[in-house]
């Protein structure tokens, strides 16, 4: 049977990561979370000092230093799904809180961090197989993939469930400064130089905002099964 490269791109706080994780878990497939890649250089650049107080970039330094940056997955067996390593630590929690979100659209907009993200990820999908999420993945990753869908939801829908995955974790939560984060990502990430967030000509879009985890899990089981 053939191995599919399946690409899920969309906007943020959308669930694609966990649709993608589900999926890639249920057909057998090596799952990549590109989202958490780009997370991880920011929190290397924030615990650096390479971001100010204002939230700007020391990007000569941080070019500097990209080479001394490993990241990796391993599998949580008790979670069953991988988690992300920075220079061989766990981040997987440091990498989802809020002062990170608020910094990794700008640090996903550096050409040379693209660049350098990008080529580990092609890498990674060599043979198929695989199940990458992200925001440019169907566009400019995998532009062949065997099948792509795109990811939406509204900005409110989006905000009220990075609210209770918040609170759900115990941490700090404000509903209007999540969608102000929210609607300032959507923005960026749709109007960066280099690989703007779109949807590719031939990607399936999903709207989850009215969807519940087991109807998206169905839709996104359906679409593969037609192309395999």
């Amino acid at each position: 049977m053939k191995q599919l490269t399946i690409a899920i791109d969309g906007h943020s706080s959308c669930g694609k990561s966990t649709m993608a994780k589900d999926l890639a878990k249920e057909i057998g497939y090596i799952y990549v979370d590109t989202g958490a890649m780009y997370r991880s250089v920011t929190l290397y650049a924030m615990r650096q000092g390479l971001i100010d107080a204002e939230g700007n970039i020391n990007v000569e330094e941080l070019e500097k230093q990209l080479a001394d940056i490993n990241i990796s997955f391993q599998l949580n067996k008790e979670t069953g799904r991988p988690d992300t390593f920075l220079n061989g630590e766990n981040v997987e929690a440091q990498i989802r809180t809020m002062e990170v979100s608020a910094h990794v659209s700008p640090v996903a907009t550096l050409p040379f961090v693209r660049r350098k993200l990008v080529e580990e990820q092609q890498k990674m999908g060599e043979g198929g197989g695989i199940v990458m999420d992200g925001r440019d993945i169907g566009t400019v990753v995998f532009p062949n993939a065997d099948l792509k869908i795109f990811v939406t939801a509204s900005a409110e829908v989006r905000a009220e469930r990075r609210y209770k995955e918040l609170k759900e974790k115990g941490e700090a939560a404000d509903y209007d400064e999540i969608l102000e984060n929210v609607k300032q990502r959507d923005y960026i990430d749709t109007h960066r130089e280099t690989s703007p967030l779109r949807k590719a000509d031939d990607a399936l879009e999903l709207d989850n905002s009215h969807m519940t985890i087991d109807e998206q899990r169905q839709w996104l089981l359906d679409r593969v099964r037609e192309r395999i």
